[in-house]
């Protein structure tokens, strides 16, 4: 699918201009006009453009200031010249001072094609160029926050089951919906997705749907133009826009409000948007992966989750099972993690004692692989022998009795949301902070909170918890 371009066209008459401009928009651009050097200036400050049509002779200015300028505070953006005064000394000073082609009046629409064309190379080189170094940088995050490489080996015939679906489907464009519970490593195996299929080296651009409020998740995702609402101080194009040609990853996709639900769904139907506060449609080529621990069925049912977006994103999906279901993955990452952590901080841990793997096998890690690896990490650093005992993990039998005493037993007779709110409970008040608590539980501080004024409102969880 070929690249929409937003192009400035910057020239002193109005007839070359929008003669300019149509020219762009009938080849599926999108182009906007400035008169002035001044003009154009706000227009790029404030707006994202891939491509500048300039004109050398601005009334009493010269273009090649605004040429200057552009070289200095973009240098990746190309400038296409175009004048009525051509020389072929302007021509080479222009090209000098990083003019990206050279255009003499009058020019045509294929003229204009062609220039477009080779445009289109250098973008999508430089695009290119973008995402290895995005690449790169997270790889350095990575190793700075001490997280060890990801694997996708399984022992679980069941996740063996459902990592064979998702990387056969990785090289398709459907849509694909990731379930499980928090922790079970739904964003890396996203990553892994889009790293095996055909937008390999395309951008990969995450959504954190409970992040934000409506206003501002809408114009994370589609971005917004200046004055659509309080602090949007100029334009911005969003995350769709960011991820053109490659996966838009959206977490927690249950989180999604109902107000922007239409708007994905024209996106994946339409494959179209508009950003808030514009009436201009505008294409996109994304292909589109989720995740969630919520029961959409469920949320459909309450009303909560459009029944065609569901549908429209459930193309393929796949459930990962939690971590106490998978006994053996759980030693294997378990082991991992001990190579990885004392590696990192020095200290010859060769691995559990048999007490201290018992223990490992007989908690129910509900915060998954998030809580595992933190646990680990803690177990390397403070353990005080060259294995890891018991005293270092949480203990599975204070655990159970902790559960008996508040009869809130996994398959006895309570609701799911009495058994959260017991574990909610629990997590807050041995941790220092909701955050803590939250990074435990494997959710964002926002849905901690929002889940916490739930259950304070049912009486499930009582108010005075810090």
């Amino acid at each position: 699918m070929k690249k929409t371009l937003d192009i400035l066209v910057v020239d002193d008459e109005q007839s070359v201009r929008y003669a300019t401009i149509i020219a762009l928009e009938e080849d599926g651009h999108y182009a906007q006009p400035a008169g002035d050097i001044s003009s154009a200036k706000i227009q790029l400050k404030e707006g994202e453009y891939d491509l500048v049509f300039l004109d050398l002779k601005l009334k009493d200015e010269d273009g090649l200031d605004l040429l200057r300028y552009i070289h200095e505070t973009n240098p990746r953006l190309p400038v296409v010249i175009f004048t009525g005064y051509a020389s072929v000394d302007t021509a080479i000073k222009a090209t000098q001072l990083g003019a990206f082609d050279y255009l003499e009046k009058p020019f045509n629409p294929d003229q204009i094609r062609a220039i477009l064309a080779k445009a289109r190379k250098q973008i999508n080189t430089q695009d290119e160029i973008q995402t290895l170094e995005t690449e790169v940088q997270t790889l350095k995050t990575q190793v700075i926050a001490n997280s060890p490489p990801p694997s996708f080996g399984s022992d679980d015939d069941v996740m063996k089951e459902s990592m064979d679906t998702l990387f056969r489907a990785a090289p398709t464009p459907a849509s694909i919906m990731i379930l499980g519970e928090s922790g079970t490593g739904k964003s890396v195996i996203a990553r892994a997705i889009h790293e095996n299929s055909h937008l390999a080296g395309k951008p990969f651009v995450t959504v954190s749907c409970p992040s934000l409020s409506r206003e501002l998740l809408e114009s994370e995702l589609f971005g917004h133009v200046r004055g659509a609402f309080t602090g949007a101080v100029k334009d911005s194009w969003g995350k769709v826009r960011a991820a053109e040609g490659g996966t838009l990853f959206l977490d927690e996709i249950g989180e999604l409000p109902i107000e922007i639900q239409p708007k994905l769904l024209r996106l994946l139907q339409e494959r179209e948007y508009e950003r808030l506060g514009e009436n201009k449609p505008r294409s996109a080529n994304v292909r589109v992966i989720t995740a969630t621990n919520r029961d959409l069925k469920q949320c459909v049912a309450d009303g909560e989750f459009r029944e065609d977006l569901y549908y429209r994103l459930n193309v393929i999906s796949v459930e990962l099972p939690p971590l106490r279901l998978r006994k053996n993955d759980l030693t294997r990452f378990a082991n991992d993690f001990v190579s990885y952590f004392a590696k990192q901080v020095g200290r010859p841990i060769t691995g559990f004692s048999n007490s201290g793997l018992a223990a490992l096998k007989g908690y129910s890690w509900p915060g998954n692989l998030r809580e595992l690896r933190n646990a680990v990490e803690r177990a390397v650093i403070l353990c005080k022998g060259d294995v890891i005992e018991p005293e270092d993990i949480p203990s599975p039998g204070a655990e159970t009795s902790q559960m008996q005493s508040h009869d809130a037993i996994v398959g006895s007779d309570i609701s799911v949301e009495e058994l959260e709110a017991e574990h909610i409970k629990r997590v807050i008040k041995r941790t220092s902070s909701l955050q803590q608590a939250a990074e435990i539980l494997g959710i964002d501080k926002t849905t901690l909170y929002r889940k916490r004024k739930k259950y304070e409102k049912t009486e499930i969880l009582p108010s005075n918890l810090n």
